[in-house]
C-alpha cells in the first residue's frame, strides 16, 4: 500500500500496489461486467471546472452574506405607519413595506430580495432592532439569525474604541469556505484515480470468471 509522489499525475501507487490491482481487476467478474481501464473524458473534466466557475460567476456577489439588522430598519419604520395600517393582509403589508424600502444601492437592494421577511418575522424582530437602535449601536453589526438578532461572529480589524469590527469581511461572501471544499473534492477525487493503475495498462478479461 505504498504511496508515491514523484509522478503523482501519472500514478500514487508503487508497483506491487497496482500489479495487486490489476490482478484484482482481471480476476473479479464485476457480475460479468467486463470494465475497462480508461481516462476520465476531458469532456467531463471541463464539464465539471464549467460548473465550478458558473456557480461561482452566477452567485457573486450576494452567495453566503447574512443578513444583517441595518437591511430591515426601514421595514420596521414602515411597519406601523397608516399606510401599511390600512391594508388588509399581511401579504399585501409586506409588499407595500418592500416596495417603499427598498435600497437605492444595488448591493443593498440584492440583499433584500435575497433576504424576503414575512410579517410574522417582521413582528419577531422588530423590538429588536428598535432596542439596539435606542442604544446607538451599529445594526450593520448584527445578524439575523432565525428568530433572534444577534451580534455577528466575525471579529474583524480593531476600531476606534478597541473593539473588533463585527461586520462581515469583504472576502468572506460564502466562497472561502466553499474554496475549500471544492479543493478536496477535486483533491479526493485525483487520488482515487491515481491510485489505480495508469490508464495505459488495459485488462483483457481473460481470467475474468
Amino acid at each position: 500500500m505504498a504511496w508515491k509522489f514523484d509522478k503523482p499525475l501519472h500514478s500514487m501507487s508503487d508497483a506491487e500496489q497496482n500489479k495487486k490491482a490489476c490482478d484484482v481487476w482481471e480476476g473479479e467478474s464485476l457480475g460479468g461486467i467486463a470494465e475497462n481501464n480508461n481516462r476520465v473524458p476531458r469532456a467531463v473534466i471541463w464539464l465539471m471546472v464549467m460548473t465550478i466557475v458558473t456557480a461561482f460567476a452566477v452567485t457573486n456577489p450576494l452567495w453566503g452574506q447574512r443578513p444583517t439588522a441595518s437591511l430591515y430598519v426601514d421595514y420596521v419604520k414602515l411597519m406601523d405607519s397608516p399606510q401599511v395600517q390600512a391594508i388588509a393582509t399581511d401579504k399585501g403589508k409586506m409588499e407595500y413595506i418592500v416596495n417603499n424600502a427598498k435600497s437605492s444601492d444595488s448591493r443593498t437592494l440584492g440583499l433584500q430580495d435575497r433576504h424576503p421577511l414575512t410579517m410574522d418575522d417582521l413582528h419577531v424582530i422588530k423590538d429588536q432592532i428598535i432596542e439596539l437602535e435606542n442604544k446607538g449601536v451599529d445594526l450593520e453589526e448584527y445578524t439575523i439569525i432565525g428568530p433572534y438578532v444577534q451580534l455577528a461572529n466575525f471579529e474583524g480589524e480593531p476600531k476606534a474604541d478597541g473593539t473588533p469590527s463585527r461586520k462581515q469581511p469583504f472576502w468572506d461572501k460564502g466562497y472561502t469556505i466553499d474554496i475549500f471544499y471544492v479543493a478536496y473534492f477535486c483533491i479526493a477525487m485525483l487520488i482515487v484515480i491515481k491510485r489505480l493503475p495508469d490508464y495505459s495498462w488495459k485488462p483483457d478479461h481473460s481470467v475474468a470468471h
